[in-house]
């Protein structure tokens, strides 16, 4: 596996390759890069995707600001690209990135998904760990 991001990458050919949906988006998925855990999933638009090729850290589309979104902005817990790849079908998009700090979720959690189902209810599987009023202040 290739250890850096290219950072020269052209910003027409590959995005025009992505299966973009009715609102010009398209999901996004954040793995850690080492273990492959999923830690989250976002979404992206053109200029997102364009810039999280080209800066090397992941730039989302943030649905209920309506504006770009560079993931740890205000937490700190940047996400560094190392891979970017696109599904078979064109329509995911998948960050290989090292979450820098260990935390990649809102609520204080290195993934979002820490609900897990058993016994037909959803419970929660990780631990905070720092409390998201210290982070998001």
């Amino acid at each position: 596996m290739e250890e850096t991001l290219t950072q020269a990458v052209p910003t027409s050919g590959f995005i025009d390759q992505v299966s973009w949906n009715s609102d010009g988006l398209v999901p996004a998925i954040a793995q850690d890069f080492k273990s492959g855990r999923v830690l989250m999933m976002a979404w992206m638009n053109r200029e997102s995707l364009a810039l999280t090729a080209s800066e090397g850290y992941a730039v989302y589309w943030s649905r209920s600001r309506k504006g770009l979104w560079r993931k740890g902005e205000s937490s700190g817990f940047l996400q560094k690209v190392r891979e970017i790849r696109l599904d078979c079908d064109g329509d995911t998009v998948l960050l290989m990135v090292e979450q820098e700090g260990g935390i990649a979720c809102h609520t204080g959690r290195s993934s979002c998904f820490y609900n897990l189902l058993q016994d037909g209810e959803w419970r929660v599987s990780q631990p905070v760990l720092q409390d998201p009023k210290v982070i998001y202040k």
